[in-house]
């Protein structure tokens, strides 16, 4: 069926602000996009000057949660390893293929080695056949450097990205904060932050040696950004990504031991998070994500040492990340090549933009919406947020997914 999107503000490629324009789409693709007005032989939906944008994909959430997705405009979905059973199988990836099915994209990533113990290959190439667009190294880093290289190595052959978690293990085991003045204030125990950038630093190495894409899934600490800005300016193929916790957070919401602040990695310093939204502004990150991870109280309600780390993200990511809009580091254009182009691009699906040829996968949003937080009404499996009764802005108004409305 054709359709066309009318009366829109559209977010397209190359425009700083969205434009006045007509979106056409026939079946789940997108046939047209031009001021022309439309045929009155289609169906046609009036927009009613909304802002058009392309849907959202969360590049690496550790639940399929379609309530939560639909509520804060994810039309995709990359599900990380970590999973039970872990996904080191096939058959483990055409399952959770199907997971999100017929509302939702899923797109599960291989385990990069079986178990996600880090100590032998998963079978990539079969779990690639299967429909893995992508290899995950999950919440751990691999240790072994040649098992890294020999993965790397064999991704490349493969043409996969890696999505790789950067805490070098020999610093942060039994840590539960970055080192600094709250964790000692509050006893706990900790890693230093450089435990990032040993591990970014090793694997940046390991990268100039195979020619693997490395995307570094959550990059929070300004040394671990620097040496991300120095990769990319040697022209290595090498991408980050972050989440609104890390750049509206510090270690200072872990006070009063508040498990729902508890995060991996954990929060960093004030002068890291001011980092993190300077890279924003000069595009060293690439992706934003939502790293969503729902926790019920029995994960949660606990000892803050005891207590699992993760956050429920998907439905506060775009009204968070909105922020930056309002505080100048990006354009409305630039966030959504954060949201949604650049997390295409890794897992190359024509999906992410609102181009010619392109999935019709699109959402409605109304930026100055107001709303509030609150962990006792969210659509999430589980509503662990640490950003409990902060008034926001931002809400999706429709979602389409393949052209059609959900």
């Amino acid at each position: 069926m054709k359709q066309v999107f009318t009366n829109a503000q559209v977010l397209v490629p190359g425009a700083t602000a969205p434009q006045p324009l007509n979106v056409t789409t026939d079946g789940d693709r997108i046939i047209n996009v031009s001021e022309k007005a439309p045929s009155p032989d289609r169906d046609n939906i009036d927009c009613k000057g909304a802002i058009l944008a392309p849907g959202i994909i969360d590049l690496g959430v550790f639940a399929i949660d379609k309530p939560a997705f639909h509520y804060g405009g994810v039309t995709r979905a990359a599900l990380m390893p970590d999973q039970s059973p872990v996904l080191d199988l096939p058959a483990m990836i055409k399952h959770n293929a199907s997971e999100g099915k017929p509302d939702l994209w899923s797109h599960p990533l291989a385990a990069a080695t079986k178990g996600l113990l880090g100590a032998e290959l998963a079978e990539i190439g079969l779990m690639k056949q299967a429909g893995a667009r992508a290899v995950a190294t999950g919440r751990s880093w691999i240790a072994n450097s040649g098992i890294m290289l020999k993965l790397l190595h064999y991704c490349r052959s493969l043409d996969m990205p890696v999505i790789v978690h950067s805490e070098d293990s020999g610093l942060t085991a039994n840590a539960v904060a970055t080192a600094g003045e709250t964790a000692t204030r509050l006893g706990l125990s900790s890693a230093p932050a450089s435990a990032e950038s040993l591990s970014i630093a090793r694997d940046i190495a390991l990268v100039r040696e195979s020619g693997a894409h490395v995307h570094f899934r959550q990059v929070t600490t300004a040394q671990g950004l620097d040496l991300i800005r120095q990769a990319k300016a040697e022209g290595l193929p090498v991408t980050c990504g972050i989440t609104p916790a890390h750049l509206f957070l510090s270690d200072i919401a872990i006070s009063d031991f508040r498990t729902f602040a508890k995060l991996s990695p954990p929060l960093r310093s004030e002068e890291d998070r001011l980092a993190c939204l300077e890279s924003i502004r000069d595009s060293t990150i690439d992706v934003i994500s939502s790293g969503h991870d729902p926790r019920g109280p029995e994960d949660k309600r606990l000892p803050f040492a005891e207590a699992e780390s993760g956050m429920a993200g998907a439905e506060t990511l775009l009204a968070l990340s909105l922020n930056l809009v309002r505080d100048g580091y990006v354009d409305l254009s630039r966030l959504f090549e954060l949201l949604s182009t650049a997390p295409a691009k890794i897992l190359g699906v024509e999906a992410g933009q609102i181009s010619k040829g392109f999935e019709a996968d699109l959402i409605l949003i109304d930026i100055d919406a107001p709303w509030q937080v609150d962990t006792r009404r969210m659509a999430a499996a589980a509503g662990n947020t640490p950003f409990d009764k902060l008034p926001v802005q931002g809400r999706v108004r429709a979602i389409y997914k393949g052209g059609k409305a959900l």
